[in-house]
């Protein structure tokens, strides 16, 4: 099939046919390339001379040069298929290539030559964006007024997934029909998926994650956050699993790499792949989020981490199997603590409820308006508040099952062979045979993070939180199978539940890579034949959990009828070009390189140098830069020149501040300047911008970039990778 270029795209109204004027809104939107040419008024206000259309062409420069990594976001940097993004992203490539002896994730990796590229790992992809179609009428036209509920989630899965089947048929390509403004416009995104990823180059630790928890989410930061890999494609140029064949992809269009970086007031674009932002979600579901689930997030984790920690102290092996896990944990736990502090001391819940005072006020102040959005948010909160009801049921058994890596997939096995019994358009989608390999996959990669001391820890402590539901809440089929029940003293029921779980995880199998592989293509009577006491317990649970995602379906069909009417009073009442929520799709933001003043009154720059990497080092735990990159600064300080040096600064910048609009999913993002010159890679943001992913802070929202020079500057001084230097363009 031929793939349309993509049109031009109207959301302000439901078919208006011309644009309101647009609000002032600073530089808040992760705005789809398409919207980038309405934006040109306010680009030229910020000084920005180019022409905004450039980014609306996805197959043209620079938008072609920019892909997914399924969860971070990168950019070819070279005609030979290398691939810039950040060293937090390339964890589990680090990890799969580890062992206790020649632990990458601490000492770093370069590869010489393009032999001695390593394979990332089953399940690595990179993914290309080739087209963007509004599917809207395909998705929600035509459907009867009277349908909901389940009804209307099943239409709407069945018309996305005939969608995605057509636009699949070209082997190597892969479509997601998405939904935007909450079900309001639908979609089809089209990417090239290349499956051949090679680690290329990662710096040590103690660059690429200089500073670790102490200093993520903070300003000012000194972090190495870079590291590269490449694409590799079949000889006749189709994506093709790992071959020692393959040859390096040649993009339409890479990235020029600046020696100049980004300066203080210079405007500056980053292109990516946000994950998820919240700002369309109603106060009172944003008040759910900030009194429940911030605070029950960060006491889970809290307690998750400090399990994983014990259950790996002493223990190379196992410390290095959940390394990966700890720090995502982490991470979380950081930005959720900082969301909850802005949402409730920051007062940035207030300024949701007033936001929402004021469009309820819109609406009752015309008739019409009242007619059509009165009811809407009532609605939502009613639908809402049946899922509470049973919350933290639901929550901890899918915690439970997911905690511990064999018992998930156990669940995984049991679930596919359940769905491989139907027709294909009639699978989950998750199950559907287009997954399949992906789902292998997902299991092979598991080996290198499977460890049932970690999976019998997760075990008991779910269950420990499970064995605490009331009466009316329980999970019988765990209560009935360990002998638990409501109002059981604690102490009886951890002695029963750590006796039980010792049986299931020893009496497991799951843990030998062939023996799960062997499942894959199994019955559920073939699976819970083996005996395999995890599987057994899989299926068991197969029940409710079947239960729960049907009840599931049932309220997200009602609340799919009308949540896009409520976005739909949003965008009326903003009278303008507005940004839909991050969703994972390709986005645009535009901002400065600016400093902040913090909520106590401090003043920052924008910019970090060499200075305060040697500064900070102490040469342990989180601090410890490298021998050879402090011999490098200091030979720096002794007047050795480098081309990387700022002038104005005297010293090699290392990261910058900016106003980009940003969240989870744009790590790795391509930070560029106003001819489309890499000048950073975008990898996290300020403590007090957590919160923008549910409100906007257009004072305090602040991104932190690593800067170009300080990449090269590491390549060229410390890690001598002069052949990654010769192969990428580099401009003055």
């Amino acid at each position: 099939m031929t793939f349309p270029r993509p049109a031009r795209l109207v959301f302000a109204l439901v078919a208006a046919a011309v644009l309101l004027p647009a609000p002032s809104r600073a530089d808040e939107g992760m705005w789809m390339p398409q919207q980038m040419p309405e934006l040109a008024g306010r680009l030229r206000a910020l000084g920005f001379e180019g022409d905004p259309k450039a980014f609306a062409d996805l197959t043209g420069f620079p938008m072609g040069a920019i892909v997914s990594l399924g969860g971070c976001s990168a950019s070819f940097v070279s005609p030979e298929g290398l691939i810039v993004t950040n060293h937090h992203c390339i964890q589990a490539a680090l990890q799969f290539n580890s062992r206790p002896d020649r632990n990458l994730m601490v000492d770093g990796f370069l590869a010489a030559s393009r032999a001695e590229e390593l394979p990332s790992g089953p399940g690595s992809r990179v993914f290309v964006t080739v087209a963007v179609e509004d599917v809207t009428a395909a998705v929600t036209g035509d459907i009867p007024a009277g349908t909901t509920g389940r009804a209307y989630y099943d239409l709407i899965e069945r018309r996305q997934k005939a969608l995605t089947a057509e636009r699949e048929k070209q082997d190597g390509y892969r479509c997601t029909v998405a939904s935007f403004f909450e079900g309001l416009r639908y979609f089809a995104i089209t990417q090239l998926e290349i499956r051949d990823v090679r680690l290329v180059y990662a710096p040590a630790a103690g660059i690429g994650n200089f500073g670790g928890e102490t200093d993520n989410w903070q300003w000012p930061r000194h972090t190495g956050d870079f590291s590269f890999l490449r694409a590799y494609v079949s000889k006749d140029g189709k994506p093709a699993a790992y071959s020692a064949d393959n040859v390096p992809y040649r993009p339409k269009h890479w990235l020029k790499v600046s020696g100049r970086g980004a300066s203080p007031g210079e405007v500056i674009f980053v292109a990516g792949y946000p994950g998820r932002t919240a700002r369309f979600n109603t106060f009172e579901s944003v008040r759910e989020t900030v009194e429940f689930s911030l605070p029950r997030t960060i006491r889970r984790n809290v307690e998750q981490i400090g399990l994983l920690e014990k259950v790996g102290s002493g223990d190379p092996e196992t410390a290095l199997r959940v390394s990966t896990r700890i720090r995502g944990l982490n991470n979380t736990l950081t930005k959720t603590r900082g969301v909850h502090e802005a949402m409730v001391r920051g007062g940035v819940l207030g300024q949701k409820e007033d936001s929402e005072k004021s469009l309820l006020a819109w609406i009752a102040a015309d008739p019409a308006r009242q007619a059509k959005y009165g009811r809407v948010i009532a609605e939502i909160g009613a639908l809402n508040a049946e899922r509470v009801r049973t919350r933290e049921r639901n929550l901890l058994l899918g915690e439970f099952t997911g905690g511990a890596a064999a018992l998930g997939a156990a669940e995984t096995l049991h679930r596919l062979a359940v769905e491989r019994a139907k027709p294909d358009a009639e699978r989950d989608p998750f199950y559907q045979q287009r997954n399949w390999p992906r789902t292998r996959e997902s299991l092979d990669r598991l080996q290198r993070s499977l460890d049932r001391k970690a999976d019998r820890a997760m075990m008991v402590y779910n269950l420990a939180a499970i064995a605490r539901l009331p009466a009316g809440a329980r999970i019988e089929v765990l209560d009935r199978m360990i002998g638990l029940s409501a109002g059981q003293p604690e102490s009886d029921a951890l002695v029963k539940i750590s006796a039980w779980v010792e049986r299931e995880v020893a009496g497991s199998k799951l843990y030998d890579r062939d023996f799960r592989l062997g499942l894959f293509e199994k019955t559920p009577a073939e699976l819970t034949g083996t005996g395999d006491t995890l599987l057994v317990l899989a299926a068991a649970l197969a029940p409710l959990q079947e239960e729960i995602r049907n009840a599931g379906k049932d309220l997200g069909g009602r609340l799919a009828r009308i949540t896009p009417v409520y976005a739909e009073a949003v965008l009326a009442q903003a009278g303008g070009l507005v940004s839909p929520d991050a969703n994972s799709t390709l986005r645009v933001t535009y901002g400065t390189v600016k400093g902040v003043e913090s909520r106590d009154g401090l003043m920052y720059l924008p910019q970090t140098t060499l200075r305060g990497v040697a500064a900070k080092a102490t040469g342990t735990g989180e601090f410890n830069a490298p021998a050879a990159q402090l011999a490098a600064i200091k030979a720096l300080r002794g007047g050795k020149a480098t081309p990387y040096a700022d002038s104005r600064l005297g010293d090699v910048p290392v990261n910058f501040l900016s106003t980009v609009d940003t969240t989870g999913g744009n790590s790795g993002s391509a930070t560029l300047n106003a001819r489309g010159e890499l000048v950073g890679l975008l990898f996290d943001g300020t403590y007090d911008t957590v919160a923008s992913d549910f409100f906007y802070d257009k004072v305090r929202t602040r991104s932190i970039h690593c800067d170009t020079r300080y990449m090269l500057w590491v390549m060229a001084e410390v890690d001598r990778a002069g052949n990654l230097l010769r192969e990428m363009t580099i401009v003055p």
